[in-house]
């Protein structure tokens, strides 16, 4: 089933149990942040698992894509980038582990500042199912061929699905050759 799909219905679904808890009791409140730091808990150690697996394995292979210009991070041309598979692993999974201390910042603002409890209830399961969906975890810890949606460079997740076309890395022979040629980027980052 499609990730966005069971997402929106995970969010119905804790919407209605929400409605039906008594956010102001504070055995309630306990339990929910109890809850949240548990799954938080739980997904810090699905991504540090695998990293120590990306680690383990050391793939050297060799990894050229181009990357598409980023209009807002001001880069007006694509760019050549030369890594190794772990290396593009290891900065996959760091970009995830890092997503989880910004959750765990904007959580913690809205719930201990702003005294917001639904935002942390709603917060306990997606976290989870996000690890699980990942790239690199299925990769490296369900043992899953790197083809298909698996395939690095990963396509950018897109909210419009494929309409917006054009933003993924291209890793055809052409592409890769013509931004060799054109010296843009290639250096491969130690």
């Amino acid at each position: 089933m499609n990730a966005q799909i069971t997402n929106l219905a995970i969010m119905l679904i804790m919407m209605q149990i929400s409605r039906r808890l008594d956010m102001e009791d504070p055995t309630i409140i306990l339990y929910v942040r109890i809850a949240y730091v548990a799954s938080v808990v739980i997904t810090w150690s699905i991504y540090s698992y695998a990293r120590a697996q990306i680690v383990k394995k050391n793939d050297l292979t060799t990894l050229k894509y181009v990357t598409p210009p980023n209009p807002l991070g001001g880069q007006t041309e694509e760019k050549l980038e030369v890594t190794t598979v772990r290396d593009y692993d290891l900065q996959q999974i760091d970009s995830a582990i890092k997503s989880i201390y910004t959750g765990l910042a904007m959580m913690g603002f809205m719930h201990l500042y702003m005294k917001y409890t639904n935002p942390l209830f709603m917060q306990i399961v997606s976290p989870v199912k996000s690890a699980l969906e990942h790239n690199e975890v299925q990769i490296h810890v369900f043992n899953k061929p790197a083809t298909g949606d698996l395939k690095r460079p990963f396509k950018a997740p897109s909210m419009f699905g494929a309409a917006t076309g054009g933003s993924d890395p291209k890793t055809d022979k052409k592409s890769i050759e013509t931004a060799e040629k054109a010296g843009k980027g290639g250096v491969k980052a130690e």
